[in-house]
């Protein structure tokens, strides 16, 4: 009786947590507005900017304190082999980030768990 009821046990937190799933893709669609939120460190970690002085050799300005808060389009979405989702991302009407960045990748589902980048609505 107790293997039993453990088995049932067992099998319905299972259930459960497949239920409850759901994917970037879901949540996420070419097209869609993001919005940058504040780096989890000094720099961002999973939003992946190019290092500084590759921005200063392009003519931008490395301001990251301008960056929190900015809205970002979708613009491609890649999901590799060990199941991450690669997302592209472009500023709003086409402005370009420090100047001298057109679009930047990020790892889509560590980014949101962070709250380096945020949905917006």
């Amino acid at each position: 009786m107790k293997k039993l009821l453990i088995f049932t046990l067992l099998f319905s937190f299972i259930l459960n947590g497949q239920e409850n799933s759901e994917t970037a893709e879901e949540l996420v669609s070419v097209g869609d507005t993001l919005v940058l939120g504040k780096p989890s460190g000094k720099y961002y970690k999973y939003v992946y900017f190019p290092k500084t002085n590759f921005i200063i050799k392009k003519g931008g300005i490395p301001d990251y304190k301008i960056i929190p808060g900015r809205q970002v389009i979708v613009s491609k979405i890649n999901r590799n082999q060990k199941k991450k989702t690669k997302i592209t991302v472009k500023g709003l009407r086409g402005k370009k980030f420090f100047n001298s960045i057109s679009e930047v990748p990020l790892d889509f589902e560590a980014a949101i768990r962070a709250k380096e980048v945020l949905l917006y609505q």
